[in-house]
């Protein structure tokens, strides 16, 4: 593995990283790494590949086929024999109408599932330009954990000794005192080319290898890369559940049936429903994506699975596999606790009785926190990860106007009770929406406050509209039962108070000009719509040009 510069375990020390392995204390160097002899003791055994075989042009260099296009890309990895991964993620994360939203490298989405899990390792395999994006988005994050790297060229992707140099270094990593599960991650150009990171060996010296492809071109969001690898996992957990006794959880196995928790959440949310769930004889499950792997087995061992963010279609399919019954929405609001309440007591077979003493406790209180804690204006709401229409449930409740809510992730049936209910409330609900879709609906519907992705809130800002950034401001916010019901109002209202100050900016900088003439000029830029066209002519013969050579 490579990264820049030589560190210590003590300057590891000093910077607070938080160590789970002996990845974290590695030395790094800037040298070339300098490979065992074939023959040398304990050197991986090379895997044969005839040179050249199943990679196209499209992606046999490091960084040429980043820019190749989906199209072209999707091409090539499927001539490199990755078509039955392709069409198994085309099958659960479907991208109509219209081509995936725009987001954040998904791959981000599998990185971090496997950087906050103790005793994992996890290795990038694709692009250095790539591999550094999302080392430095996952420690923007907080990972503070070491990113394992295995760099290449067009030499080692074309002969295949990429794949020989993840071999070795996922058997250097695979110590059983240091890590349960290895994980790799194929990025765009090493599935284009067909790396087959399925031939890696499942198990190493008792560690688990896992290997993914979450190729940008496969998957839509980072949303839905966790449930590539929470998936990946589930499976590999399950057949070792099979074949006989596993690890039991850190805690214990708990003495009630549990209900397991579908999708990343605040951490007090589990803590909540494990509070309305104590009363019915039932507790709070392991949260899936899961910190441990020996929390995988508690996750299937449960009774029943919420289903709080929908679209974890890999998981469901694996908890469907191990008999488990799935339930959707959440416990949000008013309505959305008592129906959640009512869907959960329904697949574990709990009395009538019991299920109406919990609500006659709870929906007294989460309707006085909501009364408490209201929220007036009319708010747009858009994001990436999953929990939008919640979101949206929980604000209407709150006495907010909502009329559009916009998520990048896939319509599934684990959402149609929370879609229901908010087209019952005049809500326009866009599923894969797009960019240019959540900025027509700040502009159409001129709200009180935007919630939304870093560009829907600087659109809406340049119109002087107060914005929220959902990710960091919305979703690191409780939403479940009595604490979720009072947890937006503040933020919301507090923002929605600013317009005057937005108000008062937009005077003082009116008619400083705005895109091409912005800003204090001697003499204002002109506008030279002939140099547009030309440049658009010349765009489009170059469009034209390539479409005719693939035809060929």
């Amino acid at each position: 593995m490579s990264v820049s510069r030589a560190r210590t375990a003590a300057e590891t020390a000093q910077t607070a990283e938080v160590i789970y392995d002996t990845a974290a204390v590695a030395t790094l160097s800037d040298a070339a790494p300098s490979l065992p002899p074939a023959d040398a003791p304990g050197a991986a055994a090379p895997v044969a590949r005839e040179a050249g075989a199943g990679v196209p042009a499209a992606a046999a260099a490091d960084g040429a086929g980043c820019h190749a296009g989906v199209a072209e890309m999707r091409k090539a990895a499927d001539a490199a024999g990755k078509s039955e991964t392709l069409d198994r993620y085309a099958a659960d994360y479907p991208v109509g109408p219209h081509d995936q939203p725009q987001s954040m490298c998904p791959a981000f989405g599998s990185l971090r599932v496997g950087l906050r899990m103790r005793r994992t390792a996890t290795v990038l395999s694709g692009s250095a330009c790539c591999v550094y994006g999302l080392t430095f988005t996952s420690h923007f994050y907080g990972a503070r954990r070491t990113v394992g790297y295995v760099p290449f060229n067009s030499e080692t992707l074309v002969t295949g000794k990429l794949f020989e140099d993840i071999h070795e270094a996922v058997h250097k990593l695979a110590d059983p005192a240091q890590h349960d599960a290895v994980v790799v991650i194929n990025l765009c150009v090493p599935t284009a080319s067909g790396v087959p990171l399925q031939l890696l060996p499942k198990t190493i010296n008792e560690v688990r290898v896992i290997g993914i492809d979450v190729p940008g071109f496969g998957v839509p969001t980072h949303a839905e890369a966790k449930d590539v690898l929470a998936g990946a996992m589930l499976g590999y957990a399950r057949a070792e559940a099979e074949q006989g006794p596993v690890q039991a959880p850190r805690e214990g196995r708990a003495t009630r049936p549990t209900v397991t928790l579908l999708g990343e959440m605040f951490p007090a949310d589990p803590i909540g429903i494990g509070m309305m769930l104590e009363p019915l004889g039932l507790a709070a499950g392991p949260v899936v994506p899961t910190r441990e792997w020996r929390e995988l087995y508690a996750a299937l061992d449960c009774a029943v699975v919420a289903a709080i963010h929908p679209f974890y279609t890999a998981s469901v399919r694996e908890f469907e596999a191990a008999g488990r019954t799935v339930v959707g929405s959440a416990p949000v609001g008013l309505d959305g606790t008592a129906a959640w309440l009512d869907a959960i007591a329904a697949a574990c077979g709990v009395a009538a009785d019991k299920v109406d003493a919990v609500k006659a406790k709870v929906l007294p209180a989460i309707r006085t926190a909501l009364a408490a804690n209201p929220v007036r204006g009319r708010v747009t709401v858009s994001g990436y990860e999953g929990s939008e229409l919640l979101v949206a449930r929980l604000l209407i409740e709150s006495g907010a106007e909502v009329p559009y809510v916009g998520t990048a992730c896939p319509r599934t049936r684990w959402s149609d009770s929370d879609r229901d209910w908010l087209e019952a409330k005049g809500v326009k609900v866009q599923y894969r929406a797009s960019l240019e879709q959540d900025i027509a609906a700040v502009d159409a519907f001129a709200p009180d406050l935007a919630i939304g992705t870093t560009p829907v809130v600087q659109h809406a800002k340049e119109r002087g509209i107060p914005a929220l950034y959902f990710t960091n401001l919305i979703s690191a916010r409780p939403l479940m039962g009595v604490a979720g019901a009072g947890s937006l109002a503040q933020v919301v209202n507090t923002a929605i108070a600013n317009k005057a100050r937005f108000d008062a900016m937009t005077e003082l900088f009116r008619g400083v000009g705005a895109g091409d003439t912005a800003g204090v000029h001697h003499d204002v830029p002109k506008a030279r719509p002939e140099f547009r066209e030309k440049m658009r002519r010349q765009l489009a013969a170059q469009a034209k040009k390539r479409k005719a050579e693939e035809m060929l």
